[in-house]
């Protein structure tokens, strides 16, 4: 075992070595699509509903010009889709891909690249499976029940470390208290902070973040805290090998930019809904009038069942925050 190996650091700190270091998980070529499924690559209706929001968003605007930020773009995929549903509408869309890895071959050329939110955007900021990436420290809760730090290693072993402290104690306080031994938590405020510093880019619009998720009396007992590696759930071990990830405290991640009114957090399927996917049957009458329209449709409503099934992708949550402009109401 190399000294590299051997040393113990917070999962925080090794997690972003795993999925943004040299080497790290997400700078492969394949990127996220290599490994898991998320809404994006599920169905294209999920861009064309993503389409229908900037839509509405341009609209509230009074605009035809409207900036489309997608952060966590992997490979491009959304952004590519959205381009293509509003080809033709008169819709003028702005292309902003925020990502860590290097820009894909082959992605359109009118998709700015970018490790970091362009400043002053108008229109939509959407944020697909993003903060579940964002890495944070993981707390347990010893004998005593107090919440120290865990420590891992690069193969995966954990200890307990320190006493939780300062910003990150307050943090738990509030948000995730752990009240016996052996409960455990993953400290969000990282992820508050990149939700408040992506929301605060916008000069107006809607900010959007899409995630698994849970809010305050539903937090996971003992974290949420794993692994996937081509389309499997493995243990999360912080060597490269596979993405880590954990569900996000949204209602955390709300208040950190707190809009009252504004905010808003919904299930996916309500907020597809919203956008017209709803995974209805077609009628049967289309079977015998048009059967080949009929089978496109019932193509695209097993799609839209899989974006907004109850115990699968429709449970993910959205946190929406509107931006009046600053000349505004």
């Amino acid at each position: 075992m190399t000294d590299e190996t051997r040393r113990w650091q917070g999962w925080r700190e090794a997690t972003e070595q795993a999925l943004y270091g040299p080497g790290g998980f997400y700078l492969r070529p394949e990127g996220p699509a290599g490994h898991f499924r998320t809404s994006v690559h599920a169905s294209p209706l999920f861009a064309g509903a993503v389409a229908r929001l900037l839509g509405e968003v341009a609209e509230e605007l009074g605009t035809d010009g409207v900036d489309l930020v997608d952060v966590g773009a992997g490979r491009g995929e959304l952004l590519a889709g959205v381009l293509a549903a509003t080809a033709g509408s008169g819709l003028s869309v702005r292309a902003y891909a925020v990502e860590r890895a290097g820009r894909p071959d082959g992605l359109d050329p009118r998709v700015e690249w970018t490790d970091r939110p362009p400043r002053g955007a108008r229109g939509l900021l959407f944020a697909n499976e993003w903060l579940d990436n964002v890495p944070v420290d993981v707390a347990e809760a010893d004998a005593t029940g107090t919440a120290r730090y865990v420590e891992v290693r690069a193969d995966g072993t954990e200890r307990l470390g320190a006493p939780v402290s300062g910003a990150d104690a307050e943090w738990l306080a509030r948000w995730w208290p752990l009240r016996e031994p052996g409960a455990r938590a993953e400290i969000g405020r990282p992820r508050d902070e990149a939700w408040a510093s992506a929301v605060s880019c916008l000069a107006a619009g809607r900010a959007v973040a899409v995630d698994y998720a849970h809010v305050r009396g539903s937090r996971p007992p003992f974290g949420s805290l794993t692994g996937f590696r081509a389309g499997r759930e493995v243990p999360p071990v912080p060597d490269g090998s596979c993405d880590l990830t954990s569900h996000v405290a949204l209602d955390a991640c709300a208040a950190a930019s707190p809009g009252g009114a504004d905010t808003e957090l919904v299930a996916q399927r309500e907020a597809l809904r919203r956008l017209g996917v709803t995974g209805d049957r077609p009628p049967l009458a289309l079977a015998s009038a048009d059967p080949a329209g009929y089978l496109r449709a019932l193509s695209s409503a097993g799609e839209a069942a899989e974006l907004t099934a109850r115990g699968g992708l429709g449970d993910f949550l959205w946190l929406t925050r509107r931006v009046p402009p600053a000349d505004g109401p």
